[in-house]
């Protein structure tokens, strides 16, 4: 449902809110097609000059909404492309992206920090992507980005083990630029925001361009998309998403 993403567009900051608390902001197929539409739609408003991204209660978001992966590896589903819509336009979007992450930042809450240009994090973030263990590819570009930015090794462990990385390693890592206690994050992103608005705006689209290939990206992308769509309705899937259903381990040496 659309009001589970709330915009607002003030002093040239577009604010995009992922307001779904009571269900960890966990990100559904209409919620990805209102921050693409939003996104997209920024690229043709000049009055835009900034986006930041935020979540509200105590979890930036919990990534995808897990009992619509369940329907597609179940065989009910055919899923959605908006998820789709949704990592290309952050991939092509010109405008500065800021995001301000607290709490959890699961999946697709972690991969679409790789696609912002500044990172704020409350002390208390965490930033994972357990996809592998939930029998999937990594996705947003990530297989490319992640590694390019932290290094192989710890990417991998990141991917592969479903390692959870707080807020401290973040920062030295490189996923982050500001690291913040939880009561000021929302402060100094806006400013952070706030700074950029005030920038000449052709100048940061310009410098956006040269160093991020937008295109490149969303080839990326589409490789991995082609994985996970596949990976999505494998055997594997269905024992990992059963298993988080009944809340039990998953058992993968028993799936052929």
């Amino acid at each position: 449902m659309t009001e589970h993403v709330r915009i607002e567009n003030n002093n040239g900051i577009l604010t995009l809110t992922l307001a779904r608390p009571d269900k960890k902001n966990a990100l559904t197929d209409a919620m990805y097609g209102k921050l693409a539409d939003t996104i997209e739609s920024a690229e043709l408003d000049p009055s835009a000059r900034v986006i930041l991204i935020r979540g509200e209660g105590d979890m930036f978001t919990a990534g995808n909404d897990v009992g619509e992966f369940a329907a597609v590896a179940a065989g009910k589903s055919e899923g959605s492309r908006n998820v789709v819509r949704f990592i290309q336009s952050l991939a092509r979007c010109t405008r500065p992206l800021v995001a301000a992450v607290q709490g959890r930042a699961v999946g697709v809450g972690t991969t679409m920090l790789l696609h912002c240009d500044l990172v704020v994090l409350a002390d208390n973030a965490q930033l994972s992507t357990p996809f592998v263990s939930l029998a999937l590819v990594p996705e947003a570009a990530s297989s490319l980005l992640m590694p390019a930015r932290i290094g192989y090794a710890r990417a991998y462990e990141m991917f592969a083990l479903g390692e959870t990385v707080p807020a401290k390693s973040a920062l030295e890592w490189g996923l982050a630029n500001r690291v913040v206690p939880l009561d000021k994050l929302d402060a100094e992103a806006l400013a952070l925001a706030q700074r950029l608005a005030r920038q000449p705006a052709g100048a940061l689209i310009a410098t956006k361009r040269l160093m991020r290939n937008g295109e490149a990206l969303v080839a990326q992308m589409q490789a991995e998309g082609e994985q996970f769509a596949q990976r999505l309705r494998t055997a594997e899937a269905r024992e990992a998403f059963t298993a988080f259903a009944e809340r039990r381990p998953p058992d993968f040496t028993k799936v052929a």
